[in-house]
């Protein structure tokens, strides 16, 4: 059979210091998928710290930059943790992401373990859905200068710290101020976030085509102060004002310790993370069996 895609790479969630048996299942997990490939027509690689961490040996590595450069596709083997984390370093190179989902929940990796040799041959012959996922750019300012520079694919998150109480943030939108926010946070999800913490914290669910961001309050001191879904063509700027033990979350990078007089702008990144789904894929049947939504019968 012949791949369209010629040379694909395969990244795992693995991390050093896995117990033996861990471990071990890993590489046999990791070995199977790239034989398989192997015998699609694909050139196979695996990212560099995947092979270190799970012990494989006698394949071709790269590193990140090199796998946007030279690949034609990744395969994520992991949960949505690892494809967010591998999705924000391949958006500026246009690289398509597959997932295998070894996680939990799975709403962006939506082939189970145990399926992919039934699943990949017809999309690795260019029957998929592609979906494409905004990212958002994060920037954290303070005194005119930018501190912290980051993209984030689910959400950016402004919270109090553990012991603290509330914090006051000033919320504006392309420069028009909203409302200053007693609260125990904000969140700015995308689409892609809006089934993470922004879910939990009341904010509503967003379809990935929808162009937008969702505001959701985290705990907030006025009942009325509600999530609000903006254009994703805005930009939202948050100002510390009050609180303290302030930190900034950008999926899973942080900035603790924020000072008051602080800005964290977020505005739409010009990159796009790339998914592509099996033939037939819909977000509303992922949202179904993810959810566990009442699906009727007999």
């Amino acid at each position: 059979m012949n791949s369209i895609f010629r040379q694909v790479a395969v990244i795992g969630k693995y991390h050093a210091g896995l117990p033996a048996g861990a471990a071990g299942a890993a590489r046999t997990a990791l070995e199977d998928i790239a034989n398989f490939l192997s015998a699609q027509g694909c050139e196979v690689v695996l990212e560099r710290d995947t092979a270190s961490n799970a012990g494989v040996h006698g394949m071709p590595v790269l590193d990140v930059p090199a796998i946007g450069a030279q690949c034609d596709l990744g395969l994520v083997v992991g949960g949505d943790g690892t494809m967010l984390g591998i999705g924000r370093q391949l958006a500026r190179f246009g690289v398509p992401l597959v997932g295998i989902n070894q996680g939990r929940l799975g709403f962006i990796t939506d082939i189970p373990l145990d399926q992919y040799a039934s699943v990949l041959p017809p999309m690795l012959r260019g029957e998929y859905e592609q979906d494409d996922r905004t990212l958002m750019h994060a920037q954290v300012m303070r005194d005119g200068h930018c501190v912290f520079d980051a993209l984030a694919m689910n959400d950016v998150v402004v919270n109090r710290g553990s012991t603290s109480g509330m914090v006051e943030l000033r919320v504006e939108v392309n420069g028009h101020f909203v409302a200053n926010q007693r609260a125990d946070g904000v969140i700015v999800a995308s689409p892609t976030g809006s089934t993470a913490y922004a879910l939990s914290a009341g904010g509503p669910l967003l379809h990935p085509a929808i162009p937008g961001w969702v505001l959701v309050p985290i705990a907030p001191h006025t009942l009325s102060n509600r999530p609000i879904v903006l254009p994703d063509g805005a930009e939202i700027a948050i100002e510390v004002v009050g609180g303290r033990d302030v930190s900034a979350n950008f999926d899973m990078q942080s900035l603790a310790s924020l000072l008051h007089g602080d800005r964290i702008t977020v505005r739409r990144s010009q990159h796009k993370a790339r998914f592509l789904h099996p033939k037939g894929w819909s977000y509303f049947d992922t949202l179904r069996r993810k959810l566990h939504w009442y699906e009727g019968g007999n």
